[in-house]
């Protein structure tokens, strides 16, 4: 997008962690800036595109196996750039009519949701910000495409790790709980640096500082499972990414100590 089309409030020298995922996942969709930032997180963690991919093909089956359940309607927080296999076209190829509503608050990602969404009745794109989960789940939009008194697959991807403080992330994740109804799910994933990763944590912290964000910090398989506490996790539970229903039945070592995405599903009883 050239710089004299850029949405307003966009500035091209600022990383922003949305086109940065995007970098990773070898998009085209970012600037300068955010390459450079990108490359610097590669240095801390080699294998951050791979890890990428990973997170978006927990994505891809986890939706796949909640439109399987006959979930009919996903709510995708923090969504993203548009890349190959979004939501949308993984829960439509199941269930045409289901309700496929992303909300993010980077002007960029609005922009090219809403183009290419622009004529798909069944899809939304809001701009709301995760970090005001109230202001969020009330949003007119959200409302008119979510009925809350059904079962809603929720989806949190690689998102709460750009929250800092604990109490906040904690925050967050109860207010959504409290809006979902009986029988609906939670899909998380969450970035951690492995248990042996202080180091690893204070080097991304440089990188991401520079972002439109501001931070990323690293919570361990506990701290994620205190946010599902109550729920039904689905097997295999709290894993890294790769390693959540892997396709192919392949046996995908389960590694803490190194740095990854954990990921898990979980109903509402």
């Amino acid at each position: 997008m050239p710089e004299e089309q850029l949405p307003q409030g966009v500035d091209p020298t600022v990383p922003s962690v949305a086109r940065m995922y995007d970098y990773y996942l070898g998009g085209k969709d970012n600037f300068a800036s955010d390459r450079e930032a990108a490359e610097k997180f590669i240095e801390v963690v080699p294998g951050m595109r791979m890890i990428a991919q990973a997170n978006r093909a927990f994505l891809r089956r986890a939706v796949t196996e909640l439109a399987g359940q006959g979930i009919r309607q996903f709510l995708d927080i923090g969504s993203g750039l548009p890349t190959q296999e979004n939501v949308h076209q993984v829960v439509h190829r199941i269930i045409p009519d289901a309700q496929v509503t992303y909300v993010d608050n980077d002007p960029i990602v609005l922009a090219h949701g809403r183009a290419l969404l622009a004529d798909n009745p069944r899809t939304t794109v809001i701009q709301a910000d995760m970090r005001e989960p109230k202001a969020l789940l009330d949003h007119p939009e959200v409302r008119a495409t979510i009925d809350f008194d059904r079962p809603v697959a929720l989806i949190l991807l690689a998102m709460l790790h750009f929250v800092p403080e604990d109490a906040d992330a904690d925050a967050i994740v109860t207010s959504v709980r409290e809006a979902l109804s009986p029988g609906s799910y939670l899909v998380l994933s969450h970035g951690f640096a492995g248990y042996s990763g202080q180091e690893t944590q204070e080097k991304a912290q440089e990188v991401y500082v520079s972002t439109a964000t501001g931070s990323i910090t690293s919570r361990s398989p506990d701290q994620i499972a205190a946010y599902l506490e109550g729920l039904d996790v689905l097997p295999p539970g709290i894993v890294p990414v790769e390693a959540w229903r892997p396709e192919f039945d392949e046996d995908v070592p389960i590694d803490f100590t190194r740095p990854g995405i954990l990921g898990a599903v979980a109903r509402l009883p």
